[in-house]
């Protein structure tokens, strides 16, 4: 008996000294990887920022002239107005569809994803000729005024940020129990436009961010269906600088692409810490 006291205790593998756990830092091999994917996107960075900064004498002379031209301003607002309501009608089209399938008829989810999955096949360039083709003359006309293309090229980008949007809502909706909770909100008297508004968009705060960062990188960074119908958007700006200006096009490009990062960090800030909890909203 005394000696299995005196025997010291047999620490566990990975422990140090006082049983306390060594921090693992993982396998050569994975850092390996995760360097060369790292440079893989970082060095084509650097030398565009250095092909950027080779105008003399001032170095950063591009990008104060890119910053300073009023067509850089009005095409980034104009196609950042365009995203977030391209990301306000897909989540009203996408949300409630996901949402009706997953309870309802669920049969019908390898239909839904097919659907949403149509424009990786047809091209945007099919697509814009196809929206030229019905709706430039009548009775509908509206690719013939600023207005109606305005409204043709919201609804296709709608149509591109279905495959971002719709797999990133159906990942929220497998993640919690969308059934217990409708049940439960419709046992407090709920409607169907309640239990969405307050327990399912909740919910689902971090994959509706997910999907709303990729549509409006998607938006900002389209060039064909924009050129086309003839909007002042960023992608034909930022085309139209780098025929012209080498320089002025690779600095405008750069800093959409910060641009499009601080998006990413505000999206990870706002998503951070975020837990799907049930949210049982009561009609009181």
């Amino acid at each position: 008996m005394t000696g299995e006291l005196d025997r010291p205790a047999v620490r566990s593998a990975g422990t140090g000294p006082g049983g306390v756990r060594r921090r693992s830092f993982g396998s050569p091999w994975a850092w390996l990887i995760f360097l060369l994917g790292a440079a893989y996107f970082i060095v084509p960075l650097i030398a565009t920022f250095l092909y950027s900064i080779r105008t003399k004498p001032d170095i950063f002379m591009a990008y104060r002239q890119v910053v300073a031209d009023a067509k850089f301003v009005e095409g980034l607002g104009y196609s950042f107005v365009v995203g977030v309501i391209t990301i306000v009608v897909s989540l009203l089209i996408i949300v409630p569809t996901a949402y009706w399938v997953r309870l309802r008829v669920p049969r019908l989810r390898p239909v839904v994803e097919f659907v949403t999955l149509l424009p990786f096949v047809i091209p945007p360039v099919v697509l814009v000729f196809g929206l030229i083709r019905i709706y430039l003359g009548r009775p509908f006309a509206m690719g013939s005024i600023a207005y109606g293309s305005d409204v043709l090229l919201v609804a296709a980008y709608v149509v591109l940020s279905f495959p971002y949007m719709y797999r990133a809502v159906d990942t929220g909706l497998a993640a919690i129990d969308i059934r217990t909770l409708t049940e439960a909100a419709q046992s407090l008297g709920s409607g169907w436009f309640r239990i969405l508004w307050r327990i399912i968009f909740p919910n689902l705060r971090t994959s509706l961010l997910s999907g709303a960062f990729l549509t409006l990188a998607i938006v900002i960074g389209e060039f064909t269906i924009a050129n086309f119908l003839a909007r002042p958007a960023f992608g034909p700006y930022l085309s139209l600088l780098g025929r012209t200006q080498p320089f002025q096009g690779v600095s405008g490009s750069l800093i959409s692409f910060g641009l499009t990062w601080l998006a990413m960090g505000m999206i990870a800030f706002l998503g951070r810490g975020s837990r799907q909890r049930v949210q049982v909203a009561g009609a009181r």
